[in-house]
């Protein structure tokens, strides 16, 4: 199984070409001179523009940058630069890779078994089993130990295009392009209801606990004894016209239904009323859902499609089509830019203990050390 985004994604090639190289800066010893970007992400905010240059490696092997006017360089080390525009009270810290690997698919085991492109997979909370979804309108599981497929679930009409598991994982949930979120059992490899049907596709999924002020409704019908963790659940659906649907898990209910700009391709929760969300145009929204009818903010950085969100510490992590993938903290005040897939889309970011990884379509996964920073 190799997993890439959505047949839609891959459309978004180099049309949001970027030329922030400052995160190149002290990757090499000689003398250099490269153009910086700062990216606003205050919609209507203009993109601010320097320069480094790279004036050799001291003594303690750390590269001497200078910054062109306006700018000022705050920090360097091996790992990072981190630079700040003094009209604009605007900073970014560039962190680059740990580690990439080049020969992903070559040394990794191999699951096979779907048809056509695979577009989404996870980890479940164990870290031994897999679920993955594709375009052939299927569901599996798979064993990480020795790559066998032991549950495939069938229902949906469309591919598969995101999944959430539920607690433990004895329930998942997925979206699809026939325009349906299903909730199935993995234990007897059956569908226990289609959770909604939109008629329009199912980008991104996101199950999240609601906060005991958030009215979630009671089901109409006894749920299944076969649900298992879905009760004071809430079920977030990002649609491709350009709606972002939120309702109660086990009991079917609406919560909201809030319009965004363009299609929305991912979402995820920040909290037990907090979520953020990111469409085709570039825009990302931050909702609460006790009042979900004005955001929270909107983050515009440039018009690249969102492809990905995850909550991360007391912030997020998000990554974009033009190949940027940033992480922002509220502690901090500054964003995190992790740099090296240039333009090309980063499709998806996970996390696992210190660690960040990023799948690229330039086929490298890219690992960066949180001790960098």
């Amino acid at each position: 199984m190799r997993a890439y985004g959505a047949e839609r994604r891959r459309k978004h090639r180099h049309a949001y070409s970027r030329k922030d190289t400052a995160r190149r800066a002290h990757s090499k010893g000689e003398r250099s001179e490269v153009e910086c970007v700062l990216l606003r992400s205050d919609a209507g905010k203009p993109t601010l523009y320097g320069s480094l240059t790279c004036q050799g490696i001291g003594l303690d092997g750390i590269p001497e940058v200078t910054a062109s006017e306006d700018f000022i360089v705050n920090e360097v080390n091996k790992k990072s630069v981190h630079i700040s525009c003094i009209k604009e009270n605007a900073s970014a810290k560039f962190l680059a890779p740990y580690t990439s690997f080049s020969r992903i698919h070559a040394k990794s085991r191999v699951l096979e078994g779907h048809v056509f492109d695979v577009n989404c997979c996870r980890f479940f909370p164990s870290g031994l089993v897999v679920l993955s979804g594709g375009m052939d309108a299927q569901l599996k599981i798979w064993s990480a130990e020795d790559a066998s497929c032991v549950v495939t679930f069938k229902g949906h009409k469309g591919g598969v295009l995101d999944t959430a598991i539920v607690e433990r994982g004895r329930n998942v949930v997925s979206g699809s392009r026939d325009g349906t979120a299903r909730l199935w059992d993995c234990g007897r490899s059956a569908c226990l209801g289609i959770i909604a049907d939109c008629g329009s596709s199912v980008n991104g999924v996101a199950v999240g606990a609601a906060d005991n002020s958030i009215n979630l409704g009671s089901p109409e019908h006894m749920p299944s004894e076969r649900e298992v963790g879905t009760e004071a659940k809430m079920l977030l659906l990002a649609r491709e016209d350009k709606k972002l649907q939120c309702l109660g898990l086990q009991s079917r209910q609406p919560v909201f239904l809030f319009i965004g700009s363009d299609a929305f391709n991912c979402c995820t929760f920040l909290s037990g009323f907090s979520l953020l969300a990111g469409t085709q145009d570039g825009n990302i929204y931050q909702l609460d859902v006790r009042n979900p009818r004005t955001p929270v903010q909107v983050i515009h950085r440039s018009g690249a499609p969102v492809l990905s969100l995850l909550s991360f510490r007391d912030g997020f992590i998000a990554s974009q089509g033009d190949g940027s993938c940033f992480i922002v903290q509220q502690d901090l005040d500054y964003v995190i830019e992790l740099t090296g897939p240039d333009c090309d889309p980063v499709y998806k970011v996970a996390t696992w203990e210190k660690q960040i990884y990023t799948s690229c379509r330039d086929g490298l996964v890219r690992r960066y050390q949180l001790s960098d920073l």
